[in-house]
């Protein structure tokens, strides 16, 4: 089955009486037992809901995996994942990674006695090069937030599997339409099923996709027991916006790149990531291991002042965090998404007052550089 139509039949709709073309949405926290020891597969929704069983089915099924569990935000997933370690194991973590990320690995799993250390992983010979006697995994996210560095995945999974740890791909910005990690190699997917996978910037979710049985149930354990598990309503929503994914992330696409050609041409532009570009450092490994490039641009201004511009003239696009929905949404790194990491870490990434980062939605693309083209025009 082609990943357009796993997008809408995903998962056969099972238990269906009424012949529903729409899951049904079971609001049920607990389900009765016929008998002593009888149970109909679902006893609390904490540990399984018929909605949630559902998405879970299709985010396995386009990522190819034998599992996957929804959690209630992307970060409750990274949080579970980041469970399956014990103190002082040591994790190799992208250097460049959603703040959410970084402020989690550098509060609470270095407070649980984990070791981190960042590094370029689209280096992969520098990712081999830290590994230790303690190191347990691989973490990165491919391509990166917000700098949109590519990691050669199959690379990096060798070098796992060569010395027995987990890698683990956020695979958020791109999805499984673009990108398929665990065929590449990955162990485990993370993703902010907010974004991309839900589509319209009107729930939270997040999902792990793993590939073997052993890592499923290490994982099921936790989750039952953190209990941070997506709602039935939030799991219908998600269902319903992964009908649309290969229809927006087409158009998304195809806006960005158009955008980013045009931003090129801005004088108070400087710099432009988008790894749809041909002089991207890593283009060629994008062709290599993905069918597309997404949706997601960055890019630095000569001014503070050009920045704080756009941002307060914006209509069309709107000055949002988050990405992966419908509508465009320019954020400001430095203020939002990364406002909780370091200044000196940031400024020496080059997450400063320059970088702007731009989620590009569905609307005519005409509007969208037309809106941009205002913005930048100074008054």
């Amino acid at each position: 089955m082609k990943i357009k139509t796993k997008c809408v039949h995903g998962n056969i709709i099972e238990n269906n009486p009424t012949g529903a073309i729409s899951v049904p949405i079971y609001q049920a926290a607990t389900f009765v037992h016929h008998g002593v020891g009888q149970s109909t597969g679902y006893d609390y929704s904490r540990l399984q809901n018929p909605t949630r069983e559902h998405v879970e089915k299709i985010v396995a099924n386009l990522e190819n995996g034998i599992d996957a569990l929804a959690f209630s935000s992307g970060m409750a997933a990274i949080m579970a994942v980041m469970e399956l370690f014990e103190p002082q194991d040591h994790i190799i973590c992208s250097d460049d990674l959603y703040g959410g990320s970084q402020r989690l690995f550098d509060n609470i799993s270095k407070k649980n006695q984990l070791e981190i250390d960042y590094i370029d992983s689209s280096n992969s010979s520098a990712v081999k090069n830290l590994i230790n006697n303690k190191t347990k995994a691989i973490y990165i996210e491919t391509p990166t937030n917000p700098l949109m560095k590519v990691s050669d995945i199959k690379a990096i999974a060798e070098i796992a599997q060569e010395n027995k740890l987990l890698l683990i791909v956020d695979n958020t910005f791109l999805t499984p339409y673009f990108q398929k990690p665990l065929d590449l190699g990955a162990d485990i997917v993370v993703h902010s099923g907010t974004k991309y996978l839900a589509g319209h910037n009107d729930t939270l979710a997040g999902f792990l996709v793993v590939k073997e049985n052993i890592v499923a149930e290490k994982l099921r354990f936790i989750y039952k027991t953190i209990g941070a598990c997506l709602a039935p309503f939030d799991s219908w929503l998600v269902i319903r916006g992964l009908k649309t994914l290969a229809l927006r992330l087409a158009a998304q696409e195809s806006n960005a790149v158009k955008i980013a050609n045009y931003l090129k041409t801005v004088d108070s532009v400087k710099k432009v990531y988008y790894i749809g570009l041909p002089e991207h450092p890593s283009y060629d490994i994008t062709l290599q291991q993905s069918s597309g490039f997404g949706a997601m641009i960055s890019f630095a201004v000569n001014k503070p002042a050009v920045a704080i511009r756009l941002l307060e003239k914006i209509k069309v696009v709107q000055y949002a965090e988050s990405l992966g929905g419908v509508e465009s949404l320019l954020t400001y790194p430095m203020l939002q998404t990364h406002a909780d990491v370091p200044p000196e870490i940031r400024q020496a990434k080059g997450i400063d007052e320059h970088l702007l980062r731009l989620s590009v939605g569905i609307e005519d693309v005409e509007d969208l550089i037309a809106d941009l083209e205002q913005a930048f025009e100074e008054d």
